[in-house]
């Protein structure tokens, strides 16, 4: 029997939510190619697509972003673990720990809609709480008359955010909510099939992800990018490092053999900003220059710009800290993870493959 070392090309199970096709370059979700609609929906409209499987029409879209909204306070069991947890703990061990508080008797198999609403519309709000309070700066409770990212911007700043930020950091946030059978999506899944609640699926897919293998945020391009603000000669210094074996942050992707589906629809929305923020027009710049390096030196490799490229011009633009990339990252996912566990409960198999012993 062969062994596929991380079940690499194995096949688990079967799903109606997502599919990501690397070789053509497409990602789609519940049927809809992502480019289609990620730049003319709303956080709102796509959660409702990946947990209903169908976008919203107008009455009972209002009805649903509603009732949404209406879950974004924390509990005051979420309030007291958060008040004591140190200030040494990362962000995203934080969000960790405070949804896993969630979990009490109320939760239980089979997991709901109504619970995935609960706990992807509270983390914004912990991740807000979290940093105003470290900052010192003064809580800022939740809007409900705000859309999902509108009040994840203001309670973070404390002012409302312009619609170019919004859409932005939006888009950015429906293209990664969702990403097939990945590290933490398949974590989720094994935990739920043990037929455990709904927050101990997510509190497992959270831990997955902040593994820098998995949920790894662009930190490492804004450091290319603030590298390259400064060279006059992109082209040959890109071509330097690239000959001297660096890895180019940002370019290449383990599943995607041609463009990155997500990084064309990022393009394409900030593509409103050009001239109007520095770090948008860098990053266009550096792309274009690096494709050409590339293919230059690695022909045929089909190395392009990923998702991570462009979230790192984003929040460059919307000033948001390094910290709060994989928090973000980890605010959207929610429901993809969500999603999969609720399909996983639908035909519920406990996972539990081999292993090949090799000891004494």
């Amino acid at each position: 029997m062969n062994v596929q070392r991380g079940l690499k090309g194995v096949i688990a199970t079967e799903t109606s939510i997502s599919e990501v096709d690397g070789s053509n370059g497409r990602l789609i979700y519940r049927g809809y190619e992502i480019r289609n609609i990620a730049t003319g929906n709303s956080f709102e409209e796509i959660a409702h697509l990946l947990w209903f499987g169908e976008l919203p029409s107008g009455e009972q879209f209002e009805k649903f972003k509603s009732t949404f909204a209406s879950y974004r306070n924390l509990s005051p069991t979420m309030q007291k673990v958060l008040s004591v947890l140190p200030v040494e703990m990362d962000m995203i061990s934080v969000v960790r720990t405070v949804i896993s508080s969630a979990g009490d008797r109320s939760m239980s198999w089979k997991p709901t809609i109504e619970e995935a609403m609960k706990l992807t519309a509270v983390v914004p709000t912990i991740i807000a709480y979290r940093k105003r309070s470290l900052e010192g700066g003064k809580i800022i409770s939740p809007r409900l008359d705000l859309t999902h990212v509108e009040n994840y911007l203001y309670m973070l700043n404390g002012i409302e955010a312009s619609a170019e930020q919004i859409r932005a950091l939006e888009t950015y946030m429906i293209l990664t909510m969702e990403h097939g059978m990945n590290a933490s999506t398949f974590s989720a899944r094994v935990t739920a099939s043990t037929e455990s609640d709904l927050v101990s699926a997510v509190t497992s897919a959270i831990g997955t992800m902040k593994g820098p293998l998995h949920g790894g945020a662009p930190s490492e391009v804004i450091a290319l990018l603030n590298e390259l603000s400064e060279v006059e000669d992109k082209k040959n210094y890109l071509r330097d490092k690239i000959v001297a074996g660096e890895k180019l942050m940002g370019f290449g992707h383990r599943v995607y053999k041609t463009h990155d589906p997500r990084s064309l629809a990022l393009k394409e929305t900030l593509s409103g900003l050009v001239g109007k923020d520095r770090w948008l027009d860098l990053a266009l710049e550096v792309e274009s220059t690096a494709i050409d390096v590339l293919e230059e030196l690695k022909p045929g490799r089909g190395l392009y710009t990923n998702v991570e490229f462009y979230a790192a011009a984003i929040m460059k633009a919307i000033n948001m800290d390094s910290s709060l990339f994989t928090p973000t990252f980890t605010a959207s996912r929610m429901v993809g993870w969500s999603a999969h566990v609720l399909e996983q409960a639908e035909d519920n198999v406990i996972f539990r493959p081999l292993s090949r012993y090799v000891g004494k």
